[in-house]
């Protein structure tokens, strides 16, 4: 019976999916090389069909990372991205969004690499008001390796969601009248990395970089940010692409989170009692339901 039900729920969830994706996939005319900046590692970042997809590698010497020429504030962000095949042990790579500063704003996807044979850990985060420490991980239903997937941040004033191919995998809602920082204020560069954590990538640090399999390689494609407000400047944020901006869960949604956390969450801040022997933080204790 339980097994019918994990095939169900699975099925649900490429059904989901499926619609989800094709109604984010491809909007918007964004290159890579004109509407980022290399700001780490400049030779392990290579563009290529005109742009429309960057390789960012990682070697001995150095790693690489993009920062978005542009800072939006509120948007849905969306990117695909294809792992490091293989050896990844000691390696991550991201896409996230960050204000920079001493109390940044920052919502992160973190793929920590493993041995050849073992699955990908996703390491989710979110800060605000320069707090962080609200780690969330999860297995993978598929391989990320072997196809590109995409990967979105929808941040409005009411929730940040975070999706993989139109799937809902968390939401930290806006519980400002709680006492919990949410960010409101501050404009985001957007971000995709990669580099070398073998102290606590794999394993907790006990796996760390194999260099001889060396150089290790991620590769992003349709960068989508047509659904953002630019911070500043002549293009801002129109109102034909505000549809998000009021964007909640809804009952659909809800369903298939609750389904996700069941059966691939390995890691909640939020259920850690030896990390919080003296209580939880407070956006913990306040239900994340449909209210």
């Amino acid at each position: 019976m339980r097994a019918s039900l994990w095939r169900l729920g699975l099925l649900v969830l490429a059904v989901a999916t499926a619609a989800v994706v094709d109604a984010y996939r491809g909007g918007g005319d964004h290159n890579f090389h004109r509407d980022f900046d290399v700001v780490w590692g400049d030779g392990n970042a290579r563009f290529r069909d005109d742009g429309r997809l960057v390789e960012l590698s990682l070697d001995e010497r150095t790693g690489a990372r993009l920062q978005s020429k542009d800072r939006f504030l509120f948007g849905r962000f969306d990117l695909e991205i294809k792992l490091v095949a293989g050896e990844s042990a000691g390696t991550i790579t991201s896409f996230y969004i960050c204000t920079g500063g001493a109390r940044h704003d920052e919502v992160d996807f973190e793929f920590l690499g493993n041995v050849s044979g073992e699955p990908y850990i996703l390491h989710t985060n979110i800060f605000s008001d320069g707090k962080g420490e609200r780690e969330q991980q999860f297995v993978l239903w598929f391989d990320p390796t072997e196809d590109f997937h995409t990967y979105s941040i929808l941040w409005n004033p009411l929730n940040i969601i975070l999706y993989i191919d139109g799937t809902p995998i968390r939401v930290f809602k806006n519980n400002a009248a709680y006492g919990v920082p949410f960010p409101t204020r501050q404009p985001v560069h957007v971000f995709a990395s990669i580099w070398d954590a073998e102290e606590w990538a794999t394993q907790g640090g006990r796996v760390k970089t194999d260099w001889s399999r060396a150089p290790f390689v991620a590769t992003y494609r349709r960068y989508n940010v047509t659904n953002a407000c630019v911070w500043g400047g002549a293009r801002g944020c129109p109102e034909s692409r505000r549809s998000w901006m009021g964007q909640r869960m809804d009952w659909w949604s809800w369903m298939t989170l609750s389904w996700v956390r069941m059966n691939y969450m390995v890691y909640d801040y939020c259920a850690d009692r030896k990390r919080f022997p003296h209580g939880f933080p407070a956006e913990c204790i306040i239900p994340i339901g449909r209210t």
